[in-house]
């Protein structure tokens, strides 16, 4: 490992690759070519081409440790004719979309059996689709995974020299025309973010697909409270594998809860990417969404596209036709030259959430983001538990909730006489004390109540094959936010409100500087600044929005535990008067 940090990084063990498990066959180098009509996996799809697979096939980094890759790409290409796409991460290269829809997703998404080819890895495009086209597809297992040798890291400087080794080793291949992108979602995607920052000479593509953007204050500590638990739970046990180790985000928030130097190497510099960037979002993953706009704003190049749309991030990689066809002809004007008008595809557009069994409003063209129309109006917080538009109540008031009972929140609701958008980045200022405790762990989640009084949820899917017409008749044990999104949520340790207004990307999200942790002194009233997710919903008259404030994370969370909260007794939310809580929303 070359990368060196001024504090000790703490390792947790990893359980040793097991054959049979995330597609695992074991160290097996070898090539084969797979024929037209060929089934991988029991659902997929018969392959359309003839595609020449090179298993574990061995790449040097700069340390001396090799990783290992298997390569997808035509059999008969003249040389230094294929474009590469590299498909980065440590979930195991032959851990298939096929496999991971049925053990992870109700309903497999709504994406029928048929569609996949089962050679896809996990996060990943379909060889299927992309070899079909002329185009090799590299899954590569990142350092320390499954036979990768090294300790596996995540994200950060090394992960990122390791990618830029692997692409100009890619690029001087005798199949390869020396261009290389990079695609893929999550993990796949957010590598791309650091890759690209490094600006290695053979990469002239990426595909970031919902991307965070700050691994501590987006994912691991998001307001300063721990928040690895899905990571923890579900992906260091389940899905990774490796040898050698990793290193550890529990055990250093443990010790070093502040932004340290590791810490801080978990967030790109977007704004040294300079090659053409295809970027998607949507309102309904709770890690990348801010990530993905930071990216388009930062990133440093004329040829870059936002495409919000309005589904989960795994249908539309692999149950988005459109969406594929896009990707290829991204790919196929800035790996290829291929002259197809792609510069006319709008640079950005975005969709709009209507909640309820309504479909969303997607491809909605516009100028920028933020949406340089957007108006952005006050709503205060009243002591009658309203929302005020515009006008700040003179009268002093509080409400409080209990902090330590996740049933007990404030509500504070807004009812619009006609239809409205919201879209864009919202944000609260509220003070608040609490008698009890120098520190106060809010939550806030911004709710569409119906026109009847009932709170509303978002199915993230089509409703197109799947076995139910209603949100109600989704089975308790489906209800999970892979599919159901309640609204955009704001979290803040009181003790980390300190913000550096300089490295904000926009005065709604602030950049929290974690640095050092100021404490509340019980009974002392405190203004905090509380960025908000970005939202796009649409109201109809009659409709509510109502912010929910809370001493638990209120969204869907069904990985999420409460050991790392530190709520004491009441919280006091003030109105009125000198106290001008209030939230700042996004009219377009």
């Amino acid at each position: 490992m070359t990368v060196k940090f001024n504090v000790n990084v703490p390792h947790q063990d990893l359980k040793e690759p097991e054959v049979g498990h995330g597609g695992y066959e074991g160290m097996r180098p070898r090539t084969e070519v797979l024929p037209v009509g060929h089934v991988t996996a029991a659902g997929g799809r018969p392959l359309s081409c003839e595609i020449l697979v090179e298993h574990d096939v061995a790449i040097p980094m700069r340390d001396g440790c090799k990783l290992y890759a298997d390569i997808y790409r035509p059999p008969s290409a003249p040389e230094r004719s294929v474009p590469a796409i590299l498909c980065w991460g440590p979930f195991g290269k032959k851990f298939n979309g096929i496999d991971s829809l049925r053990i992870m997703c109700p309903w497999n998404l709504g994406i029928p059996d048929g569609t996949l080819s089962g050679l896809e890895k996990f996060e990943a495009p379909d060889p299927a689709d992309f070899v079909d086209r002329g185009y090799a597809i590299i899954n590569i297992d990142s350092r320390g995974a499954f036979d990768s040798e090294g300790r596996m890291v995540i994200m950060g400087t090394q992960e990122a020299e390791d990618g830029y080794d692997t692409i100009e080793w890619l690029a001087k291949l005798p199949w390869c025309n020396g261009h290389v992108g990079m695609a893929g979602n999550s993990h796949l995607a957010i590598i791309q973010w650091f890759v690209a920052a490094l600006q290695p000479p053979s990469l002239k593509a990426i595909a970031p697909w919902e991307g965070c953007g700050d691994l501590y204050r987006e994912q691991f500590a998001r307001g300063g409270i721990y928040g690895g638990d899905l990571f923890d739970h579900l992906i260091v046990k389940w899905m990774l594998r490796g040898r050698n180790g990793m290193e550890s985000f529990r055990k250093m928030f443990e010790e070093h809860p502040g932004a340290n130097d590791w810490w801080n190497d978990k967030r790109p510099d977007m704004k040294r990417i300079n090659i053409p960037t295809y970027i998607t979002g949507t309102y309904t993953n709770t890690m990348h969404g801010m990530g993905a706009i930071r990216g388009w704003m930062e990133v440093n190049t004329p040829h870059k596209w936002l495409r919000w749309h309005p589904y989960q991030e795994w249908y539309d990689i692999w149950g988005n036709r459109e969406g594929t066809e896009e990707l290829l002809s991204f790919f196929d004007r800035y790996l290829k030259g291929v002259e197809n008008n792609w510069e006319s595809t709008p640079k950005v557009r975005m969709s709009v959430l209507r909640f309820g069994e309504k479909e969303p409003i997607a491809n909605v063209i516009e100028e920028d983001f933020p949406i340089p129309r957007t108006s952005y109006r006050k709503a205060y917080l009243t002591a009658d538990g309203g929302l005020s538009l515009d006008k700040p109540s003179p009268t002093a008031g509080t409400i409080s909730y209990n902090s330590e009972d996740a049933k007990d929140t404030a509500t504070f609701t807004y009812t619009f006489s006609e239809r409205t958008q919201i879209v864009g980045i919202p944000k609260a200022v509220l003070w608040m004390r609490n008698d009890e405790y120098d520190d106060m762990d809010v939550f806030l989640v911004l709710n569409k109540i119906s026109a009847t009084g009932e709170r509303l949820l978002n199915l993230n899917i089509p409703w197109t094959n799947l076995p139910i017409k209603k949100i109600a008749d989704i089975p308790e044990d489906k209800q999970i936010e892979v599919i159901l999104y309640q609204g955009p949520t704001g979290i803040l340790r009181a003790s980390n409100r300190e913000i550096d207004p300089s490295k904000s990307m926009h005065p709604n999200w602030p950049y929290y500087t974690h640095v050092e942790e100021k404490k509340v002194e019980p009974g002392t009233v405190v203004r905090l600044e509380i960025g908000i997710w970005c939202m796009g919903i649409e109201f109809e008259a009659g409709e509510s929005l109502q912010l929910s404030v809370s001493g638990f994370y209120q969204g869907f969370s069904n990985f999420g535990t409460t050991e790392h909260i530190r709520n004491k007794g009441k919280h006091w939310i003030h109105t009125g008067g000198e106290h001008d809580s209030h939230l700042v929303l996004p009219f377009v």
